[in-house]
């Protein structure tokens, strides 16, 4: 059994930028990894995307496939992304539904799907609105890794790094180890990020392990344990 790892936690409502930034450097350095809490996104409404993302996965296959990913927005059925095809050959145990930039924020906006409202009547309005919450929330990390930086705060808005955000919201549902295997199975297995953070939030199920030091062997991997109203960051990692 992997040991748990005790991650810094961040608070984005301190009102000392200077001391948080420097708590964001040293985590930066020492793990590649923390949470972060006080973030501005209501705990009722992270339970609602979660409610609602359970009624989606929930829905027959013909059902869910109308919606099969297109320009990295959709369904995505189980199986159909390997993230390691060099230890998984099957590919990954999960299913997954990509979001991205929302209409007025892109040109690209259009290309989001979306579930009938006569299926899921409150779907569409929990996304944006979670969406948007984590943007919010993720431009404010983002001034404090510049000043960690030894920069201004608004660094990468100065330079236009923000002028177009192109987060994308991922909804994953791991159902576990479905059929029987000579080989293992992952919910998702070892990968690197793409961007330049991800917001993970997790409901208490188990299972996220990182990786510290991923040129050592053999690697060790460490649980990551749920934090109720916290967002476990990672930085490209």
């Amino acid at each position: 059994m992997a040991e748990a790892l005790e991650l810094p936690i961040i608070d984005l409502s301190s009102s000392h930028p200077i001391s948080t930034a420097t708590s964001v450097r040293q985590a930066c350095m020492e793990y590649g990894f923390f949470y972060i809490v006080n973030h501005g996104v209501e705990e009722e409404l992270l339970e609602r995307v979660f409610d609602e993302s359970r009624k989606f996965f929930s829905l027959p296959l013909e059902e869910k496939i109308k919606l099969a990913r297109k320009e990295h927005r959709g369904y995505t059925p189980l199986y159909a992304e390997n993230l390691d095809p060099s230890s998984n050959s099957k590919g990954d145990s999960k299913e997954s539904f990509y979001i991205g930039p929302l209409e007025g924020i892109t040109t690209q906006s259009n290309l989001n799907q979306w579930p009938p409202e006569e299926v899921l009547p409150s779907w569409r309005r929990t996304m944006e609105s979670y969406y948007e919450k984590v943007l919010s929330a993720g431009k404010r990390l983002i001034s404090l890794i510049a000043l960690a930086l030894n920069m201004d705060e608004d660094f990468f808005v100065k330079v236009g790094a923000l002028d177009v955000p192109d987060g994308f919201l991922r909804l994953l549902h791991y159902p576990g180890e479905l059929v029987f295997s000579n080989e293992e199975i992952y919910g998702a297995s070892a990968h690197s990020d793409y961007g330049m953070i991800t917001l993970l939030a997790t409901n208490g199920v188990g299972g996220l392990q990182v990786c510290r030091e991923k040129s050592k062997q053999p690697r060790v991997w460490e649980d990551v344990l749920h934090i109720n109203g916290a967002f476990i960051v990672t930085l490209g990692t």
